[in-house]
């Protein structure tokens, strides 16, 4: 997919393979026809409330900084002291990390019961919202650097508020 079309995605999630055990019992629930059929777990009502509850998780103006210092840092890593990161950086993450970056924080937050968003909601959704968004140069590749060691690297640089 193009650059542009990507970006569009909130996240990239990487899910790993099932353990044995796991794989065993998908295993056995497809092949002996005893599967049970997916049932529903919420109703479009419930999801419709809880994207609203997510819309009015606070989020402090030290939080909002801190998702643009990231982001920006991905687009100009020398004003950020990251200058060693220039050289591996292809193009930083788009103003979509930005929002993608804060609903996915107050999603997180609203996940762990919380009323308000803290800087680790944003360090535990940007490795799935930034992944995708920061292209890493040839030199990289041939370093074998990926995007998401470099936004890594942002995220330890990065002053946490």
């Amino acid at each position: 997919m193009p650059e542009a079309q990507v970006d569009r995605f909130m996240l990239k999630v990487k899910i790993g393979y099932p353990t044995k055990e796991e794989e065993l019992q998908i295993m056995r629930a497809n092949v002996s026809g005893m599967g049970k059929p997916p049932g529903a777990v919420v109703t479009t009502a419930d999801i419709l409330k809880a994207r609203a509850l997510v819309g009015e998780i606070y989020m402090d103006e030290k939080v909002e900084k801190y998702i643009l210092d990231i982001v920006f840092a991905t687009r100009s890593p020398k004003q950020y002291n990251l200058g060693n990161l220039s050289q591996l950086i292809s193009y930083g993450a788009s103003p979509r990390a930005s929002i993608n970056l804060a609903l996915g924080a107050k999603a997180y937050a609203f996940v762990k019961r919380r009323g308000y968003v803290v800087p680790e909601d944003v360090r535990a959704v940007s490795l799935d919202v930034l992944r995708h968004r920061v292209a890493v140069t040839y030199e990289a590749e041939a370093e074998e650097v990926t995007s998401e060691q470099v936004v890594q690297e942002v995220l330890n640089k990065i002053e946490v508020p």
